[in-house]
């Protein structure tokens, strides 16, 4: 893949590997040390063990932040409690669901960057419904998504490896599919409040054969944002888990660059 000098970029095989020297002007910057990562729906923070491990073993400090999926209220509240108990100035990165609240929770000042992977990043008033419907995911056209008496949306297990982790090893994804968190519906029409990207800069992973998200829809939010910006091909929605060297090396990236 080539890369490109303008916001919207392919990062390198070779780059993925942590093979490419940094240009001296880099190398001398200092790196944001405190990178918080943030879960989407149906799934919980055990999803981002891949890349917490490359991002530890290049020295960042690693925060995982598990969030109820209750309300939007109730998990930009949990977000920001892990938020304060950073040291210091602080990379957000949140998946699919996860990218509406950093959204939210990136107007914190310790928040100096924020990072998309295969995300919502909402403006003001919007909601992931409302844009789902401008922009409809594959899994939209199905009957896969299930709702619970009580009003919570889970994807039928027997369709969570084709919708949410096609390019999973099976075993692994239907174990996922079998360990979702039920996530209340309330959260997907919750509309938005001042977005955080708009002050901040952005950093954006699209997975291009993503079912939950379009890709189109992802891509519209990274351009609206002026979102430094990759794209992974053959990622599904998990590309979290599934291309962990792309999406550490993308948060190391806005930790790297981020204004601090």
């Amino acid at each position: 893949m080539k890369s490109k000098i303008s916001k919207r970029i392919l990062l390198s095989v070779a780059l993925f590997a942590g093979t490419v020297a940094a240009p001296a002007a880099v190398m001398a910057e200092t790196p944001i040390h405190n990178i918080v990562l943030v879960h989407g729906a149906w799934v919980n923070g055990s999803g981002w063990k891949p890349v917490y491990d490359i991002l530890v073993k290049d020295g960042y400090h690693v925060s995982i932040a598990e969030h109820p999926l209750t309300s939007f209220g109730a998990d930009v509240t949990a977000v920001k409690r892990i938020v304060d108990m950073q040291d210091g100035p602080t990379i957000l990165v949140g998946h699919s669901y996860g990218g509406a609240i950093i959204t939210d929770v990136g107007n914190d000042p310790k928040v100096v960057g924020l990072v998309y992977i295969a995300a919502h990043a909402l403006d003001q008033g919007e909601t992931e419904v409302g844009n789902t419907k401008l922009y409809p995911n594959a899994t939209s056209k199905t009957h896969d998504v299930k709702k619970t008496a009580d009003g919570f949306l889970y994807l039928e297990p027997s369709r969570y490896p084709a919708d949410f982790a096609a390019d999973l090893p099976l075993k692994q994804a239907e174990f996922e599919a079998n360990a979702q968190e039920l996530t209340a519906a309330s959260v997907f029409d919750t509309p938005a409040g001042h977005p955080a990207w708009k002050d901040k800069p952005s950093w954006y992973a699209v997975a291009m054969d993503d079912r939950i998200i379009n890709p189109d829809l992802e891509r519209m939010y990274a351009k609206r944002a002026h979102s430094t910006t990759i794209e992974v091909p053959g990622a599904s929605h998990s590309v979290y888990e599934s291309h962990p060297k792309e999406v550490a090396a993308l948060i190391e990236e806005a930790a790297t660059h981020a204004p601090h």
